[in-house]
């Protein structure tokens, strides 16, 4: 057989996106977006081990509005992150796996991400700290 012959499996653009695919993409990103924060905490960490001028800096980086956005999209990532992969764990469990319970526990992972977000920032900074 012909290897260009073959059908080509299909991709992204042949699909309607759905909230199964949504979700499974946004948890692949979300991971990656936390390892980058973990870079950004270790830098933190180093800051404030070197010493005070360091921490400072480190300190004034991380409270521009682009440092609190970054600061924002990690939050919501690790709940995001967390929320979904508590729903997998469920998953693997054997349950929740009917269409109407996915659709369901999608939306609330959402829903619970966002609202554990909003949480943490006031609880921390104060309604979302000055953003």
């Amino acid at each position: 057989m012909n290897p260009g012959n073959r059908p080509l499996s299909p991709h992204l653009q042949v699909y309607k996106p759905q909230i199964t695919s949504v979700l499974s993409i946004l948890h692949r990103l979300t991971g990656i977006g936390l390892a980058a924060g973990a870079v950004v905490l270790v830098y933190w960490l180093n800051a404030a081990a070197y010493g005070p001028d360091a921490f400072e800096y480190a300190q004034d980086l991380l409270a521009t509005w682009f440092g609190k956005l970054l600061l924002l999209g990690w939050t919501w990532a690790l709940f995001y992150h967390l929320c979904n992969g508590i729903r997998h764990m469920y998953w693997d469990a054997g349950r929740g796996l009917e269409l109407q319970q996915v659709y369901m526990t999608g939306w609330l992972v959402v829903i619970a991400s966002l609202g554990f977000t909003l949480i943490s920032w006031i609880a921390g900074y104060g309604l979302l700290g000055g953003i």
